[in-house]
């Protein structure tokens, strides 16, 4: 299992703040790899909110006394003292985002974004915008530079205006057709990342024109798929530079690199500092 994750004060104690609009406590990212399932049981819930963006997989919630699966492109939020009981399956190769957050005007916030009171799992659409987001708020958490406290609420405001934004999109079979059509894409790529891809042929085992295809999986990932299937494998390179001891060139050849310096390059790029840089930060 690989965790990300980050807390406000370095606590991982719940609260409910009063003094503050909007207050993010912590933040964070799980995949799981080999552990066969992670269940979380909170049968008195928390006294703040939680939003859990499920990236890739499928995770089970018990909402309202029922089992619902809910599959990659949803989230789930949880409001405080709510019953929490979910878990994810290794064979599913689950990945979920996750942020803690409170204050005293968070139910107004999130119904002017659309979340409302009944609201419990809600349609987003996959897009590494959204686990930029997240990574963006770990990282505040995590250094904790001037003004942090202000830039985590907009970070979470930006990801509150991008699930407003996904909300006015109603889309009717055909719509629903090029959604899963685009889903199987994502998932392939995610699978595939460590192996050459090529877009264009891609698009021809699926019999669509190589255009359309790209038009589509921009308008439901937010990228293009040369621009997720890059950020797929620098995820996964921060991953391996986190997690193994594995050289600069063995990892970007484990992600579909075969020139370690053009891969220095595009990781400088997506996180600035190149990979060894954030190696030696890592540990330090």
């Amino acid at each position: 299992m690989y965790t990300n994750s980050a807390y406000w004060n370095q606590s991982k104690t719940d609260f409910h703040d009063q003094t503050h609009p909007l207050f993010i406590e912590s933040c964070g990212i799980c995949r799981l790899y080999t552990l066969d399932k992670r269940p979380t049981n909170r049968p008195n819930g928390r006294l703040d909110y939680q939003i859990l963006y499920v990236a890739a997989g499928k995770a089970y919630f018990m909402i309202n006394g029922k089992e619902r699966i809910v599959e990659s492109g949803n989230m789930v939020i949880y409001r405080p003292k709510e019953p929490q009981l979910y878990y994810y399956h290794a064979v599913d190769q689950t990945e979920v985002c996750w942020i803690h957050f409170t204050g005293n005007d968070v139910e107004n916030i999130l119904n002017r974004y659309g979340i409302h009171p009944d609201t419990h799992v809600f349609y987003t659409g996959t897009s590494m915008e959204y686990k930029n987001l997240f990574l963006s708020v770990i990282q505040e958490l995590q250094l904790t530079k001037e003004d942090y406290e202000e830039m985590l609420v907009h970070y979470f405001m930006e990801l509150l205006i991008r699930i407003h934004r996904m909300s006015f999109v109603k889309p009717h079979k055909k719509s629903m057709q090029i959604f899963r059509d685009m889903d199987e894409a994502v998932e392939y790529f995610r699978q595939h990342y460590s192996e050459p891809i090529s877009v264009e042929a891609y698009a021809a085992e699926h019999n669509v024109n190589t255009g359309g295809f790209i038009k589509n999986f921009k308008a439901y990932t937010g990228t293009t798929p040369a621009q997720f299937i890059q950020s797929v494998r620098m995820m996964n390179a921060r991953v391996m530079l986190e997690t193994t001891d594995n050289n600069i060139s063995e990892i970007a050849d484990l992600v579909g690199y075969d020139d370690p310096l053009y891969f220095s390059r595009l990781f400088r790029k997506q996180f600035g500092c190149s990979p060894s840089q954030f190696r030696k930060r890592d540990l330090s």
